[in-house]
């Protein structure tokens, strides 16, 4: 499960934070993960309850937001949605399409108490 190595570093990433900004406490974190980012949101949900369970973020509702993937159609400059890898342009049945979106996982928002 690589998605408790990624909850992992986020609760060290929204740790440091917390350093620089010189808060003891984390209310809120936003996280946006790509429809295409290979990470399973109910498995990264779990992981986070457990990495969060010490530290400045142990009480912070933590929100999770699925982007969908968008792709570029090389042909006609078409942007669409897509669900899949080796995507066909829907208005011009193209091939050459490249995914500009929908492959990241952010952290939106870190609140302080």
């Amino acid at each position: 499960m690589h998605e408790l190595s990624i909850a992992t570093n986020i609760v060290e990433i929204v740790e440091e934070e917390a350093i620089k900004a010189n808060k003891s406490t984390i209310s809120e974190i936003d996280i946006e993960i790509g429809s295409m980012s290979g990470v399973i949101i109910e498995a990264l949900e779990f992981a986070m309850e457990e990495a969060v369970k010490k530290g400045v973020a142990q009480n912070a509702k933590i929100n999770f937001k699925e982007l969908m993937a968008r792709a570029n159609c090389e042909k006609c400059f078409h942007q669409f949605e897509v669900d899949d890898f080796f995507a066909v342009c829907p208005k011009c049945a193209s091939f050459e399409t490249n995914i500009i979106s929908g492959k990241d996982l952010k952290i939106r928002k870190i609140k302080f108490d």
